[in-house]
């Protein structure tokens, strides 16, 4: 049985369900990074999730997570395992579900569950930092629904290489390329094909004050 971190839809989001990327900021069309995390320390809480899976009166919080490597982007699809619903989708975003497993002392649910899922599913020689940029939602779809992403762009330097090899295939690709795809209709995971919109805003916010640093060895890089 799997227990999942949620928040209160109507708390996340009180007055309209937006779609697409919300940077954080505050003006318009932005979201308040302090309310988010306010909103985390006080009302998120861990729910079994084949019921909130069942239940768009609570968002599921996804950690997803846009790496980048010698200034491309690592473009992925899961070939089996998984949410069946993201089957043979492409992804920009690396990450899943907060899980009680990430609680602990020194870093917050949200830094843990980052660095586990980073360490389950890739292989980094070097340094890799994250900045946290954003939410990103969509009620179009069984998925979007129950989920909101924390959009957050991990750059490393040094090398990467998936793990999963037999459940996930990736390689790194330029920015350029990935409208390419877009352009002629590849079959993108939904939040993947929204941020594939506005990278131009999450790439320029890489070198402000990071977040995050973690070391990890790799084997054979993505190239």
């Amino acid at each position: 049985m799997e227990f999942v971190y949620v928040l209160p839809r109507t708390s996340l989001f009180p007055d309209c369900y937006p779609l697409g990327l919300l940077p954080f900021g505050t003006g318009v069309d932005q979201y308040d990074q302090q309310r988010f995390e306010a909103l985390l320390a006080g009302e998120a809480y861990f729910v079994e999730r084949a019921w909130a899976e069942r239940q768009p009166s609570v968002k599921q919080v996804i950690p997803y997570n846009v790496v980048l490597c010698d200034g491309r982007v690592l473009l992925m699809r899961r070939t089996s395992g998984g949410d069946a619903r993201l089957q043979d989708k492409h992804s920009i975003g690396a990450g899943g579900h907060v899980n009680p497993v990430d609680r602990g002392e020194g870093e917050s649910v949200l830094d843990a569950c980052t660095r586990r899922e980073i360490e389950e599913e890739l292989d980094v020689r070097g340094t890799w930092t994250v900045r946290r940029v954003g939410l990103i939602n969509d009620d179009t779809n069984s998925v979007g629904a129950v989920h909101v992403g924390l959009v957050q762009v991990v750059e490393i330097l040094g090398t990467v290489a998936i793990k999963e090899t037999d459940r996930m295939e990736g390689r790194l690709v330029p920015v350029e390329d990935l409208r390419c795809l877009l352009a002629r209709g590849a079959n993108f995971e939904t939040w993947s094909r929204l941020l594939v919109e506005r990278l131009d805003e999450l790439l320029p916010q890489l070198r402000p004050t990071l977040h995050h640093v973690q070391h990890r060895d790799a084997g054979a890089p993505l190239r």
